[in-house]
């Protein structure tokens, strides 16, 4: 009986898909981490435009 359950690879496939998806997930996490500033600088670049488009147009 022991052999038996040692000899088993059921689940195995399950195991590896987590395994997979918790890489996809972290490395998901560190770009959208790393993407952060970029996008906060863009937003500043813009609003600071669109301020001064608005000011020059009153």
């Amino acid at each position: 009986m022991i052999w038996n359950f040692l000899k088993d690879e059921q689940g195995q496939d399950l195991i590896e898909y987590t395994l997979l998806l918790a890489f996809v997930a972290l490395a998901s996490a560190a770009l959208f981490i790393a993407a952060g500033g970029s996008v906060s600088g863009i937003w500043n670049v813009a609003s600071s435009r669109l301020a001064t488009a608005a000011t020059s147009a009153s």
